[in-house]
């Protein structure tokens, strides 16, 4: 009788084997089964981060046609970025401060000394790319922000994501739009704003995804609402296409996912590799 074994010599060729061979035929082992909604309040990452690039896109267009000053962008800004502050140390409990060390004076300096190093090189952003057409700004504008999204850390394990780079390619964009602004002031309002919103928003994201999802629902919904109305300000083309991006991402996709869920065959037997699985430390030694 032919025995799935290497050590012995059978009367039989190497590439043969009996019935009993797909007895060990498994299907389907590692899939994973997915709820609807759950994927619903997962893709609110992706929707988010869409929100942000938009929001971002609609107040640098707002600077640029001369409606929304400096000033109120910064004071807006500022009062934003310590309401959130205090909500994530409130939501986080002083969990994260306790292992991390670091003290509410810390985090001061480093806000000052970045919003002092900022307006300080201002002049230098604003006329670090005189010399490059509007048309080409644009373009890499439009470029750094799609790898932005591309490589924004969505909560999944890959390869492909970088949040340093992801984080790198937004301040690029930011910079670059920035420069074409009409004063200094302009590019320091606009590159601390890129700061709060690609930075400072995603963490707070987080942290109310992983302790309060009905808050983290409730953000969302509203975000994408005012994503959409200050789009809507400048083209409703524009605004209804978001929608249905939005809509799409949120809704639509996650159907077509757990539909394909259903064609999923993957076949697992003795014809795997091999995996050893021993602790082969001590023969290293």
């Amino acid at each position: 009788r032919w025995q799935k074994v290497l050590y012995e010599r059978q009367p039989f060729p190497d590439n043969y084997v009996d019935q009993r061979f797909l007895e060990e035929l498994r299907k389907n082992i590692h899939a994973r089964q997915y709820q609807y909604w759950a994927v619903v309040f997962e893709s609110g990452a992706v929707a988010q981060q869409l929100c942000s690039v938009c929001v971002f896109v609609v107040t640098w267009w707002y600077m640029d046609a001369g409606t929304l000053s400096p000033q109120g962008l910064f004071g807006a800004g500022l009062v934003s970025s310590l309401l959130g502050y205090i909500l994530f140390h409130v939501i986080d409990a002083g969990v994260g401060r306790q292992k991390s060390g670091r003290t509410w004076w810390a985090d001061l300096k480093s806000t000052v000394v970045f919003i002092a190093f900022t307006y300080g090189f201002s002049p230098v952003l604003k006329t670090l790319t005189e010399s490059i057409s509007t048309d080409t700004i644009y373009a890499m504008s439009a470029f750094m922000l799609l790898g932005h999204l591309i490589f924004f850390d969505y909560g999944a394990n890959a390869a492909i994501v970088s949040s340093a780079l992801s984080l790198n390619m937004a301040i690029f964009a930011s910079v670059c739009l920035a420069s074409r602004l009409p004063r200094s002031l302009h590019a320091f309002v606009m590159v601390t704003f890129a700061m709060q919103i690609f930075a400072l928003w995603p963490m707070l994201q987080k942290k109310l995804k992983a302790q309060t999802p009905r808050c983290y629902v409730a953000v969302t919904v509203l975000f994408a609402l005012a994503a959409l109305a200050g789009l809507m300000s400048i083209s409703s083309v524009g605004a209804v296409l978001f929608a249905l991006l939005l809509l799409s991402i949120s809704c639509l996709c996650p159907y077509c996912l757990i539909r394909l869920q259903l064609f999923k065959d993957n076949i697992h037997g003795p014809w795997d590799e091999a995996e050893i699985k021993e602790d082969l430390s001590r023969f290293l030694m």
